[in-house]
C-alpha cells in the first residue's frame, strides 16, 4: 500500500474535498454557528467518505469541551427503548457531537450510576438516561453536567436537567378516559414492571382518571412488557365477566392480552375495549387492529436532543420540564358496551 494511501486524512483533506475553506471545517468540527446547514453537511459528509476524525483531545482543549453526548440506555430489545435509541443516534449524526452508549441491565444494583460514571471517564459533555428505573436509591450527577432524561427520576434535579418526552401520565388518562367516554363502568389495567418510571406514571395517569370519574380502581396486573405476561394477564381478566375494557401499558402485552380474549371466546371489542400504547409497527395490522396511545420517538428524541445541546451551548439558570402530549390513535379495538349500544 502506498504512502499516501496509509496517511491519515486531515483537515486539509476535507477541506479539499468539500470545496470550502479549513477554516470552515475547523467551524463545522468544532460546532460553531454562522455556518450554513448545507455547507455543514457537505463537510461532515466529506470527513465521512475521507474517515477523518478530528483530534478529540485537543478540540476539548479549545473548546472546554469534548464535542460527545454520553447515552445509558436499557440493554433491551423493547420497542420503546431501543426506537428512542435509534432516534437519538441519527439526530447526533446531524451535529457536529459524537454518540457513545453504555448498556445497563435491570436487576444490576447501581448499573445506571456506573453507566454514567464510566461516560464522566470517558469525556462527555452532557448525559442522556434513555430510560429512567428505579435502582432503589436515588441518582446523583455532577450539577454541573447537563442531563436528559426522557421521563422522572428519583433525586435527579438541577438548573442543568432537562425532563422530556411522552408523559406517561397523559398517556394512562387519555387512554382511560376514552374508554370511560364510550360508556364502560370502568377500565382495568395491565402495568409495566413497577421499577419502571413510565409504568407508574402510565397507572398514575390511569387512576387519575378513575378518580375524577369516581370510580374506584381495579387491582391492577402487572407484566414484563412482553406478549407472553399480556397473554398471562388476558386469561385472568377473560374469566371475569365484568370485564368490558382494558388499559394495557404496552403495545405487545396487548398483543398477548388479545390472544388470550380470543382463546376465551371473549370478542375484541364487542366484548371488550382495549388500548395499548406506543403504537408499534404491528398495531395497525392486529385482529382487530389496535387502539393505541402513539409515541413519535423521532420527534421526542430530536426535540430531547436539542434541548439537551442548548443547556451544553448556552447553559440556561434553570431546568427545563417539557412533557409531551399523548396522541390517541383509534382503530376497530374500542367500541361502546353491549349496554350503551
Amino acid at each position: 500500500m502506498s504512502e499516501a494511501r496509509r496517511r491519515t486524512p486531515s483537515s486539509t483533506d476535507v477541506a479539499r474535498r468539500a470545496g470550502v475553506s479549513q477554516k470552515t471545517v475547523s467551524r463545522v468540527m468544532n460546532g460553531e454557528p454562522y455556518v450554513s446547514a448545507d455547507v455543514r453537511e457537505r463537510v461532515l459528509a466529506a470527513a465521512r467518505e475521507l474517515g477523518y476524525r478530528p483530534n478529540t483531545a485537543a478540540r476539548a482543549l479549545n473548546l472546554g469541551r469534548f464535542q460527545r453526548i454520553g447515552v445509558v440506555s436499557l440493554g433491551s430489545s423493547l420497542y420503546g427503548p431501543s426506537s428512542l435509541l435509534v432516534a437519538l443516534e441519527r439526530r447526533a449524526r446531524q451535529t457536529s457531537y459524537a454518540f457513545s452508549v453504555v448498556h445497563t441491565f435491570e436487576g444490576r444494583p447501581d448499573s445506571i450510576t456506573s453507566a454514567v460514571e464510566s461516560l464522566l471517564d470517558q469525556g462527555v459533555d452532557g448525559i442522556v438516561l434513555s430510560e429512567p428505573i428505579d435502582e432503589g436509591q436515588e441518582l446523583r450527577i455532577d450539577p454541573d453536567i447537563p442531563v436528559l432524561s426522557f421521563g422522572r427520576f428519583p433525586g435527579l434535579d438541577g438548573p442543568r436537567v432537562v425532563v422530556t418526552g411522552a408523559s406517561g401520565f397523559d398517556a394512562g388518562r387519555v387512554a382511560t378516559e376514552h374508554l370511560l367516554g364510550l360508556g364502560h363502568a370502568t377500565v382495568w389495567h395491565v402495568a409495566g414492571p413497577s421499577e419502571w418510571r413510565s409504568t407508574r406514571d402510565r397507572a398514575r395517569g390511569w387512576r387519575h382518571a378513575l378518580d375524577v370519574a369516581g370510580i374506584a380502581a381495579p387491582p391492577p396486573i402487572e407484566g414484563d412488557w412482553s406478549p407472553a405476561s399480556g397473554y398471562e394477564a388476558g386469561r385472568r381478566l377473560a374469566a371475569d365477566p365484568e370485564v368490558t375494557a382494558v388499559f394495557v401499558a404496552n403495545d405487545e402485552m396487548a398483543i398477548g392480552l388479545l390472544w388470550a380474549m380470543t382463546e376465551a371466546g371473549r370478542a375484541v371489542p364487542e366484548e371488550v375495549s382495549v388500548v395499548g400504547m406506543d403504537d408499534i409497527p404491528a398495531a395497525a395490522y392486529l385482529s382487530p387492529p389496535l387502539t393505541t396511545i402513539r409515541q413519535d420517538f423521532e420527534a421526542i428524541a430530536a426535540h430531547g436532543f436539542d434541548l439537551l445541546l442548548q443547556q451544553i451551548e448556552n447553559a440556561p439558570g434553570s431546568a427545563t420540564v417539557d412533557d409531551l402530549p399523548a396522541q390517541l390513535v383509534l382503530r376497530r379495538s374500542t367500541t361502546p358496551p353491549r349496554s350503551k349500544r
